[in-house]
């Protein structure tokens, strides 16, 4: 029995022993090649993640160029925008004074208008007494040319009585003498 003892483990181990011999000549070639693989992969992982961010810079510079363009623009159109708002501010400031000197000018030339309406009455009126000072002192000097007339032949008359009264007397001495 006591063969058995010592039979059984080193059967056990010589069974042992071929099957981690060929555990082990197996296993130190799959090692290598796990890692020789794991560096392959870590090489070809470090490659992707180099040419990754080289991708990555290249994206941020050009996402950069593009923010840095974009708050370009949008500075310019803000300037645009502030500069184009104080156009409209000037603008609306004159065409306000503009507005309060015409309302100014035209309550001023309202004014004149009615003291030129005034005065275009007061020379009408004035016209209208002075055509009508016409009319009469043409009528009148037409009736005191009439009467001057009327007073010639008055006279033309009284002189013609005048010199038939002289000369019926100086016929009537003669008459009286003869």
């Amino acid at each position: 029995m006591n063969k058995v003892y010592i039979i059984a483990p080193l059967v056990g181990c010589l069974i042992f022993g071929g099957i981690f011999y060929n555990f082990n000549r197996g296993y130190e070639a799959k090692i290598v090649e796990r890692k020789a693989a794991a560096a392959v992969e870590l090489k070809e992982k470090q490659k992707r993640d180099i040419a990754a961010r080289e991708q990555a810079i290249k994206d941020a510079i050009g996402a950069q160029e593009k923010r840095k363009q974009e708050r370009l623009e949008k500075e310019k159109r803000e300037e645009e925008d502030k500069k184009a708002q104080l156009d409209l501010e000037d603008k609306r400031t004159r065409t306000f004074d503009e507005k309060k000197r015409f309302r100014e000018q035209v309550d001023r030339l309202k004014k004149e208008l009615a003291g030129v309406q005034e005065e275009i009455k007061k020379i009408e009126d004035e016209r209208k007494r002075h055509l009508d000072e016409e009319s009469f002192l043409k009528t009148y000097v037409k009736q005191a040319e009439a009467n001057a007339k009327y007073y010639y032949d008055l006279l033309d008359k009284i002189a013609a009585a005048e010199a038939a009264r002289v000369a019926a007397e100086a016929a009537a001495k003669a008459a009286s003498k003869g």
